[in-house]
C-alpha cells in the first residue's frame, strides 16, 4: 500500500473513530449539553480549516477573505430554505438543494473574485481578499427582501418599503438577517460533510491537477516554463476552496435560529481564526489543520471552569503548538520518535 493511501486512510479513520466515540459517549450520558451544542460548529470549523489549507498550504496564496465565502454560502442557502420551507416540506431534500446552492454560489464568487485578485501576490492578495470579506458582509446588511403572492420584493431602505401583502413575510431583514431558518444541521450531517471535504481535497492534492497546483506554489516560473496554465490551476484551487467554505456556511446557517452578517461571525476575526487553525495545524497538512480546528475550538469551553486563567492557558497552548510544529529542534525530535519505516527514503538513505 502506498504511503499516501495509508495517510488518507488514517485521516478518514480519525474522523470516523471520533464520530463513533462521541455517539457512544452521548448515549452513555457522558457529554454535556454545552459540548453537544458545539458538535456542529466543530464540523463547520474543520471544513473551513481544510478548505483554507487548500489555498494557503497547497496553492501557496494567503487569503484573508475566507469568512466572506462562508457568508455567501450561508445566506444563499438560508434564503432558499426560508423561502421554500412550505414548497419543499421534506427537510432532507430541501437541505440537499440548499447545500448545492450554497456551494455553487460561493464557488461562483470565488471565480469572480479570483480572476482579478489572483494576479496579485503576498500581502496585496491578503489585503484584497480581506476587503472582499468586509464588503460582502456590509452589502448583505443593506438588503431587505420579502415574499408574498406576487413574488419577491427588494428594497435598500427598510422592511416597510417592501410593500408586502398581509400574508407576506420578510426573508432578509437587513442587519437583522434571516430569522427562522430550518434547523436541519446535525452532527451526523456535519461528519458526512467533513468526510466529503476530505475526499475532495485529498483526491485533488494527489491528482495530476494537484501536482500542477503545488508546482506553481514551489516555483511559478519553472511551472510556467513547462506549459502549466498558471491562471487555470490557481483559479481552480481558489474556487474549490471557496465552494467548500460555502458548504461550511450552509451547515452553520442551518444550525442557528437567526443568521446575521456581523463582525463576530463573518468578519475579519473569523478569517484570522480559520488561518490560525491552518498555521498551527501545519500549512499544507490537511489532517493537522482539521485537528487544530477541533482542539482550539473545544479548549476555551473545556477551560471555562478556570475563568480567570482559561485565556492565558489558551495562549500558552497556541505558543507551544507553534513551537512544536515549526521549530527545527522540534522537527528533529519528532523524527527521532518516528519508526524507521515512517521516515521515508531520506532516513533509509542515511542508514
Amino acid at each position: 500500500m502506498k504511503k499516501v493511501t495509508k495517510s488518507n486512510i488514517i485521516t478518514y479513520s480519525i474522523v470516523i473513530a471520533t464520530f463513533v466515540i462521541v455517539q457512544i459517549l452521548i448515549l452513555a450520558g457522558q457529554v454535556s449539553s454545552l459540548i453537544q451544542g458545539l458538535l456542529v460548529p466543530l464540523c463547520v470549523y474543520a471544513i473551513l480549516a481544510i478548505s483554507l489549507n487548500l489555498t494557503v498550504g497547497i496553492l501557496g496564496e494567503l487569503s484573508l477573505g475566507h469568512a466572506g465565502f462562508m457568508c455567501v454560502g450561508a445566506f444563499a442557502s438560508a434564503f432558499f430554505s426560508k423561502s421554500m420551507v412550505d414548497s419543499i416540506p421534506l427537510s432532507g431534500v430541501r437541505f440537499l438543494i440548499a447545500l448545492l446552492i450554497g456551494a455553487a454560489v460561493a464557488g461562483l464568487f470565488g471565480i469572480i473574485i479570483g480572476i482579478p485578485v489572483l494576479r496579485l501576490k503576498g500581502d496585496y492578495l491578503a489585503i484584497v481578499t480581506l476587503a472582499f470579506g468586509e464588503i460582502i458582509k456590509n452589502v448583505i446588511n443593506v438588503f431587505y427582501i420579502g415574499q408574498d403572492n406576487r413574488g419577491f420584493h427588494f428594497s435598500m431602505q427598510n422592511s416597510m418599503a417592501l410593500g408586502l401583502e398581509e400574508e407576506g413575510k420578510v426573508i432578509l431583514n437587513g442587519p437583522q438577517g434571516i430569522t427562522g431558518t430550518p434547523n436541519d444541521s446535525t452532527f451526523i450531517i456535519g461528519i458526512m460533510l467533513v468526510i466529503l471535504t476530505l475526499i475532495i481535497v485529498l483526491n485533488l492534492i494527489n491528482s495530476r491537477d494537484g501536482r500542477a497546483i503545488m508546482s506553481i506554489r514551489d516555483n511559478r516560473i519553472a511551472a510556467e516554463s513547462v506549459g502549466i496554465n498558471i491562471t487555470k490551476y490557481k483559479l481552480m484551487a481558489f474556487s474549490i476552496s471557496a465552494a467548500l467554505a460555502g458548504v461550511a456556511g450552509v451547515l452553520y446557517a442551518h444550525n442557528i435560529a437567526t443568521l446575521t452578517a456581523q463582525a463576530n461571525n463573518f468578519g475579519y476575526n473569523m478569517s484570522i481564526t480559520i488561518l490560525v487553525f491552518v498555521v498551527l495545524g501545519g500549512i499544507g497538512k490537511i489532517r493537522g489543520s482539521m485537528i487544530a480546528a477541533v482542539v482550539l475550538t473545544l479548549l476555551p469551553e473545556l477551560l471555562r471552569g478556570l475563568n480567570d486563567y482559561r485565556m492565558l492557558i489558551y495562549a500558552v497552548v497556541l505558543i507551544v503548538m507553534m513551537l512544536f510544529n515549526w521549530s527545527p529542534k522540534a522537527k528533529e525530535f519528532r523524527e527521532r520518535l518516528l519508526p524507521t519505516k515512517l521516515l521515508g527514503k531520506n532516513k533509509a538513505t542515511k542508514g
